[in-house]
């Protein structure tokens, strides 16, 4: 599904947006601030606002000469514009301050920068430094990860995921992991709406067509079979509303509630469609 390599992330991703022939002090800090920038931001805006600034001038000195107002109207309309002019101009100022105009080159320097987060620090690494120091664990990552059931137990925060799969994924795929999992969270399993007639893991993917993907249905419950031809739409469209409701069970007729009691489908009478975990491939079995 990413053979293509043909999502937003392959080309305008944060090692496609800096100037691959400035100098190697350059390109890194440019990856920095790409990295900034992509925060609550979509890919295309994020490449745009990076193009205007190269053509600004994008360097340390560069950005410590540009005023507040105009570095705004550089970025804009990236997510928090605001907040990441303060946060890029104090940065780039402790760079220069502290580091000769390069950016850290440890984990622990990049998150002490304003602005910087623990993904953008293992990315910065990765990118920038060619040291792979952790998994760059962004929103696309969390979620997915917590619909595939990767996890023991569901995680609450992007940190959280990153430790979980740190525990199992093998060292050298966690350069990967961050790439693959992006485009395949922008093009397939969208946050609303996820396209699983289109995904070749849906047929041992514990969330597959569920209105609620990220809440596992109990067992036994009409959500836990099989969803038939009908209950996947076409090529590319989510479930359809039949099969997004919750069923209902209908009150009983008899006057006497304790008379007739409902009876409960037990989980063990219901067959699932989902492939045991060990059968899928590319799908981590329990840890």
């Amino acid at each position: 599904m990413r053979k293509a390599r043909d999502a937003p992330v392959d080309h305008m991703g944060a090692e496609k947006c800096f100037d691959t022939q400035a100098s190697p002090k350059v390109g890194r800090y440019q990856i920095l601030i790409s990295l900034m920038l992509s925060s609550q931001t979509k890919d295309q805006i994020t490449a745009a606002a990076m193009e205007k600034l190269r053509k600004h001038g994008l360097t340390v000195e560069g950005i410590l000469n540009t005023d507040d107002d105009e570095l705004g109207k550089l970025i804009y309309p990236v997510g928090f514009w605001k907040t990441k002019v303060k946060y890029i101009k104090q940065t780039t100022a402790i760079l220069q301050r502290d580091f000769g105009g390069d950016i850290p080159d440890t984990v622990a320097g990049l998150v002490s920068l304003p602005g910087v987060g623990p993904k953008m620090a293992h990315l910065a690494m990765t990118i920038a430094w060619k040291q792979v120091s952790g998994i760059g664990v962004d929103t696309h990552v969390h979620r997915i990860s917590n619909r595939l059931g990767w996890m023991r137990a569901e995680t609450k925060t992007p940190e959280d995921t990153r430790r979980a799969l740190e525990k199992w994924l093998p060292r050298e795929l966690w350069s990967e992991i961050n790439w693959l999992l992006v485009g395949f969270g922008q093009q397939v399993c969208l946050p609303v709406g996820p396209q699983c007639s289109l995904c070749l893991a849906q047929h041992c993917c514990p969330s597959a067509f569920r209105v609620s993907p990220n809440k596992r249905p109990k067992s036994g419950s009409p959500r836990a079979s099989k969803p038939s031809s009908q209950g996947r739409g076409g090529a590319g469209s989510p479930s359809p509303p039949a099969s997004s409701h919750r069923v209902k069970v209908e009150p009983s007729s008899s006057p006497d509630p304790a008379a007739t009691p409902r009876k409960r489908t037990k989980a063990s009478t219901q067959k699932s469609h989902r492939v045991p975990k060990g059968d899928c491939p590319g799908r981590p079995g329990q840890r």
